[in-house]
C-alpha cells in the first residue's frame, strides 16, 4: 500500500525548512528511523527520519527548495497495513481551495473541490494521521459552514457569519492555524479571504503585519532599488532561514512586550579572584572557566526567589504561567547568526557542569550540529556582549520569556570601600523586562539579589 510521509512539525514554532540534501532515491528500501532528507530550519540543520519500513516510490521537493510543515516529502510502498488515502497537505489544500473553478459545476450548485465536498459531509472533528510530530491533525469543517462554492454564495455567507458570530471558531488551513499560534495571533479575529471566509496563511501574515504596525498601519517601505551606477559597489545576499527568523522574532518581541530596561553595576573583585584561582586548575581537566557559568548559576538561583521573572504571560487565556523550573539560555554568536542554546535546570548544576555545558552547546551551535531540543524550553536568557566589547545595552527580550540580562565587559576602575578609594573590578548589567507583568520594583529586587551573589560568589553555595 502507498503511504505519504509529510514534513513533520518538529516544534518550537518552526513551520518551514529548506531541503539541503536527499538521503534516499526512488526504489530504495528504507527502515524505520532511517534519515530521509537533511533540512535547514531557522534554528538547526537536521535529518528527518522515516517513520515506517518500506520502499521509496517518489520524493517531493528539490534541494534548495523551501517546504512547509505538512508538505509531502516521500511516497512509499509499505506492507502489512490497510491502504492510506493521501490527505491534502496544508499547502496543497490552500492551493486547491484558492484554485477552485468558478464556473462549470458551480452553476449546478456543487462544491468547487473534492476537499470541500468531503468537509461538507461531516461535523468538526480531528483525524490523527500516523507519523512524527503533530502534523497529523486535520480539521474538517462543520456542514453549516459551507455553501455551494459559488463566489457570491461564499462571500455572502462569510459576511453573515462575521456579523452574527464574530468570535466563532475560524475556518482555517492547518498552515494558517499553526502560523497564527506561532506568531501569537488570535485566529478567530482574522478575516479570512478564502472560500466561506476560510483563513489562509496570507491572512495571518497580513494580521501579523498590522499587529506590528500598531493601531495605525504604516505604509510598508517600497522595494529598495539599486541604482545602475552603484551595481558594482554593492553586494547582495539572500536572507538565510535563521536571519529571517531573527528578524521576525525581534519585531514580534518589541511590538508585543513593552520593554523597560534597568541598569546596574556590581563590584566583582571576589569573583575575579576566584576565577583566577581556579582557571588553570580546571583547564588541566579540560574545562574552560569563564565568568558566564557564575552568572548563569546566580541568575537561576535569583529566579527561584522572584517568580515574576520566570513566567510566561498568556493573554489569550487571561493568565500568568509561573514556571518552577529554571532553564537559562545564553546567546551565542555563530557564522549564521544568533542562536540561543538552553541550559536546563541550571539551578541544580554546579559551576563546573554549567561551564562544560556552555562549551559543548556553543561549539555545536556554531557547527549547526546542535539539536532542536537543546534550543527549547528557556525561561530566561542572557546576552554577553561584553565578551567582545561594550558596557551597557538595551537587549531585546527572547519572547515569550519576560526578561533578558545583558552583561558588559568587566573594567578596572576606582571604587569606594569603607570610605576609601581603592582599585576595583566593575561588571555592568542591563536587564530588559516585560513591563506588563514585571514591575520596576520586582526587577530591582531581582537585580539586587543577583548582584549580591556576583559580588560574593561563595554565597551561592549557601542557597
Amino acid at each position: 500500500m502507498l503511504y505519504v510521509f509529510k514534513f513533520p512539525d518538529i516544534g518550537e514554532g518552526i513551520h518551514e525548512g529548506k531541503i539541503l540534501k536527499w538521503h534516499v532515491k526512488k526504489g530504495q528500501e528504507v527502515m524505520e528511523g532511517d534519515p530521509v532528507v537533511n533540512v535547514e530550519t531557522d534554528k538547526v540543520v537536521t535529518d528527518i527520519p522515516i517513520p515506517k519500513d518500506g520502499v521509496i516510490k517518489n520524493t517531493y521537493g528539490k534541494e534548495g527548495e523551501v517546504i512547509n510543515v505538512g508538505d509531502a516529502l516521500v511516497e512509499m510502498e509499505v506492507e502489512g497495513e490497510e491502504a492510506e488515502e493521501e490527505a491534502a497537505t496544508p499547502e496543497k489544500e490552500e492551493a486547491e481551495v484558492e484554485a477552485a473553478p468558478k464556473e462549470g459545476r458551480e452553476a449546478e450548485g456543487e462544491p468547487a473541490s473534492r476537499t470541500e465536498v468531503a468537509k461538507a459531509k461531516t461535523k468538526t472533528k480531528k483525524i490523527e494521521e500516523k507519523g512524527f510530530g503533530v502534523v497529523g491533525q486535520i480539521e474538517e469543517a462543520d456542514t453549516d459552514a459551507f455553501l455551494p462554492a459559488t463566489g457570491e454564495g461564499m462571500e455572502a455567507q462569510a459576511a453573515v457569519a462575521a456579523e452574527k458570530e464574530p468570535r466563532r471558531k475560524a475556518l482555517a488551513t492547518p498552515v494558517a492555524r499553526k502560523m497564527a499560534m506561532d506568531l501569537g495571533i488570535d485566529i478567530n479575529t482574522v478575516r479570512g479571504t478564502g472560500p466561506a471566509g476560510r483563513v489562509m496563511k496570507e491572512d495571518i501574515k497580513k494580521a501579523f503585519d498590522e499587529k506590528q504596525a500598531g493601531p495605525k498601519v504604516a505604509r510598508k517601505p517600497g522595494k529598495i532599488e539599486i541604482p545602475a551606477e552603484a551595481e558594482d559597489m554593492v553586494e547582495v545576499e539572500e536572507l538565510t532561514q535563521i536571519r529571517k527568523t531573527i528578524i521576525n522574532r525581534m519585531v514580534q518581541s518589541k511590538f508585543t512586550a513593552p520593554h523597560a530596561t534597568a541598569f546596574e553595576e556590581v563590584e566583582v573583585s571576589k569573583l575575579v579572584e576566584l576565577r583566577k584561582e581556579k582557571k588553570e586548575e580546571l583547564a588541566e581537566q579540560g574545562v574552560k572557566l569563564s565568568y558566564m557559568p557564575f552568572i548563569i548559576k546566580a541568575v537561576s538561583l535569583a529566579l527561584k526567589r522572584h517568580k515574576s521573572l520566570n513566567c510566561k504571560l498568556d493573554m489569550e487565556n487571561n493568565r500568568v504561567i509561573y514556571q518552577k523550573f529554571y532553564n537559562v539560555g545564553f546567546a551565542t554568536d555563530t557564522p549564521d547568526g544568533l542562536i540561543v542554546p538552553v541550559i536546563k535546570n541550571a539551578d541544580r548544576k554546579s559551576i563546573i557542569e554549567i561551564a562544560e555545558s556552555i562549551k559543548d552547546l556553543s561549539d555545536r551551535a556554531r557547527e549547526r550540529k546542535i539539536q532542536l531540543d537543546e534550543l527549547k524550553g528557556g525561561t530566561f536568557s542572557i546576552t554577553n556582549y561584553g565578551s567582545i566589547a561594550g558596557t551597557y545595552g538595551v537587549p531585546v527580550i527572547n519572547y515569550p520569556e519576560v526578561a533578558i540580562l545583558g552583561v558588559g565587559r568587566i573594567v578596572q576602575r576606582p571604587v569606594v570601600k569603607d570610605g576609601e578609594i581603592v582599585p576595583g573590578n566593575v561588571l555592568p548589567l542591563s536587564m530588559s523586562f516585560d513591563h506588563r507583568i514585571v514591575d520596576g520594583a520586582d526587577a530591582a529586587r531581582f537585580i539586587k539579589d543577583l548582584m549580591a551573589m556576583l559580588a560574593d560568589p561563595l554565597t551561592m553555595l549557601m542557597m
